[in-house]
């Protein structure tokens, strides 16, 4: 595989951890989003209601736009449609934009992302097919590479973010109610719809408090969790949404702030209940990301022995 192809997966999959948001929020049947937040009155209920009918839709169509300035090879911009699931968790997506073309004048167009049974897949295209025997879907099986490490702290830490990885719509809703300034902005007309906007932010600290897999963490590798994320520069979290007149999110706004540069996504929701029926590519036209860095590795650990 090229070195322009593994940048490309790289992209790919970072896009889909940001979509599907590995690190996890809350739990998905966690009825008491914000059970730990401040009183802010009818704001609060208004956005409780929001998460309980968001989380019982179980589906919605997705367009999301994220953006990325001063993080060096990465930035760009980068446009996802398709369908998004949770509870459980699953994704069918096509990514397109400059994040896509990783600096090479000959990648695809687009890229379609599956992920089902915590699995993500990526579709590199009928080109990289006809350099690895005819598969075109990379494959991301995360847990199994935790399992494979035999490092029971990571299989722990990676079971407990797969648990609660999919950063939908409803997760976002339950983290705004952590916010402690959560506030009504007003009235806004938003894709044709009538809306109210909300707001909050809050600390990495905050947001670490409000994480459940992060409580897996010992103390002393949270502690040093916290010292890299600062390290990066990153402030916080910046969230807004507009809520429709059905009590649905129409469009949320996320950004985060580093030394580097910035990140902003904005996701605007449709059809929520959608059918979300997501199947994983037939084996045969799957390669293994994990399995065929293990096989490199054996490869130059017997290249060296043998020297």
């Amino acid at each position: 595989m090229n070195m322009s192809a593994w940048k490309r997966a790289g992209v790919a999959l970072t896009a889909t951890a940001v979509v599907v948001g590995v690190a996890g929020c809350q739990d998905d049947g966690d009825a008491k989003a914000g059970a730990g937040v401040k009183s802010h009155g009818d704001v609060t209920k208004v956005i409780q209601a929001a998460y309980e009918k968001t989380s019982a839709a179980k589906a919605a169509k997705v367009k999301m736009t994220m953006s990325m300035s001063g993080v060096g090879a990465d930035s760009g911009t980068a446009e996802l449609t398709g369908v998004q699931g949770w509870n459980p968790a699953v994704m069918d997506i096509t990514m397109k934009g400059s994040m896509l073309a990783a600096g090479d004048p000959g990648a695809p167009q687009q890229v379609r992302m599956i992920m089902t049974d915590n699995v993500m897949y990526v579709d590199m295209g009928a080109k990289q097919a006809a350099e690895m025997d005819g598969k075109r879907w990379m494959k991301l099986d995360m847990k199994a590479a935790a399992d494979a490490s035999g490092d029971k702290a990571l299989q722990k830490q990676m079971t407990g973010g797969l648990e609660s990885m999919n950063q939908d719509p409803a997760q976002q809703l339950a983290l705004l109610l952590d916010s402690p300034n959560l506030k009504h902005v007003g009235a806004e007309k938003i894709n044709g719809m009538e809306t109210q906007h909300y707001k909050g932010t809050l600390t990495v600290e905050q947001m670490l408090a409000a994480n459940k897999s992060s409580k897996l963490l010992s103390e002393k590798d949270h502690d040093a969790l916290i010292a890299n994320v600062k390290k990066m520069g990153m402030k916080g979290y910046d969230t807004q949404v507009w809520v429709n007149e059905d009590g649905l999110p129409a469009r949320m706004d996320v950004g985060m702030t580093m030394a580097e540069g910035k990140m902003k996504m904005r996701a605007d929701y449709s059809d929520y209940g959608t059918q979300a029926a997501v199947q994983a590519p037939p084996a045969k036209d799957t390669v293994d990301l994990f399995k065929m860095l293990q096989e490199l590795g054996k490869g130059l650990e017997e290249g060296g022995t043998q020297g």
